[in-house]
């Protein structure tokens, strides 16, 4: 996931690159920063994640929502009540 204010900034720093491998992606968007100092710290996620999955017609009813305070569109956390 990208911070979408962010985008602007990676794109200038990706620019003419050719991917050929995720390590290039990584020290390239590692690279990047703003004229405000702001830094970018960038991971890549290994995890295997299964697709087509289909959550249960209770989940509102079974499970907890809590959103984050500063940016509750995009985190969230999912407990089980």
């Amino acid at each position: 996931p990208i911070e979408h204010r962010f985008f602007p900034h990676l794109q200038r720093s990706w620019e003419g690159v050719l991917f050929s491998d995720y390590e290039i992606v990584k020290e390239r968007a590692e690279q990047t920063t703003t004229q405000t100092g702001l830094k970018v710290v960038a991971w890549i996620n290994e995890k295997l994640y299964q697709s087509g999955r289909k959550y249960s017609a209770d989940f509102k009813e079974t499970m907890t929502i809590a959103f984050d305070e500063l940016l509750p569109k995009w985190n969230y956390q999912i407990y089980p009540l």
